[in-house]
């Protein structure tokens, strides 16, 4: 017998992931960030998993809600951690510096860490499309909240939150050249905090820093 529309070819899964949505993301993020979004269509990444096209559209409805779960999935789960660390209220420069830090550590680690390297996909000239208006402004509310860290430790306007916001995503271009290592997001964040105007030691910003992130990541991850 043979299987209906919309059933899987195959008995096992071929990707990572305990249901199908995550193992659609994970095959489009690889064939995306290999080849291109405008190369990927939605049947090669429906072969990719294993499925017939037609199961993918229960999950997706076309190509460009994949492209905006993924690139979601790179600002949004860091807006939780970037509001509770804006909540923190720093009285000394080493505070501010050490808040900053925090912010910049956490995203660029998430950058860092994420399975497929789909930030490069920033500069996407499909995301100029309406349809992902809404990415665009989260990714902006992110870029606001080092703007509002790195003020604290600046002491008002500058363009220096700006600057680390660039700074973390840098690790996107370092992982597409395979310069990046374990370490490159401390040393993006130490950068981050250096151009905001902190002169200071940097462990104890560090250590503080580690201890911020220690109190509030588990904490929202249970919500």
């Amino acid at each position: 017998m043979t299987s209906g529309p919309g059933r899987p070819r195959h008995t096992g899964p071929l990707r990572p992931g305990s249901t199908g949505r995550e193992q659609i993301l994970d095959a489009a993020a690889e064939l995306f960030t290999v080849q291109g979004f405008a190369y990927t269509s939605t049947r090669a990444i429906a072969e990719a998993v294993g499925i017939r096209q037609a199961s993918l559209y229960h999950h997706f409805a076309t190509k460009d809600d994949i492209l905006d779960a993924l690139l979601s999935s790179t600002v949004i789960p860091v807006l939780p951690v970037a509001d509770a660390l804006l909540r923190y209220e720093v009285t000394t420069p080493e505070q501010a510096a050490a808040r900053l830090f925090a912010l910049a550590l956490h995203d660029g680690g998430q950058l860092a860490a994420a399975p497929w390297n789909v930030g490069v996909l920033y500069l996407a000239p499909e995301l100029r499309r309406p349809r992902f208006l809404p990415f665009q402004a989260a990714r902006e509310r992110l870029r606001h909240c080092y703007v509002t860290a790195a003020e604290a430790l600046t002491g008002g306007p500058s363009p220096a939150g700006d600057l680390a916001f660039r700074l973390v995503e840098s690790i996107v271009n370092l992982r597409a050249d395979g310069l990046a290592v374990p370490e490159s997001p401390r040393q993006v964040a130490a950068a981050g905090v250096r151009i905001a105007g902190w002169s200071g030691a940097m462990e104890p910003v560090e250590e503080a820093a580690d201890r911020l992130l220690a109190a509030e990541v588990p904490d929202l991850s249970q919500r």
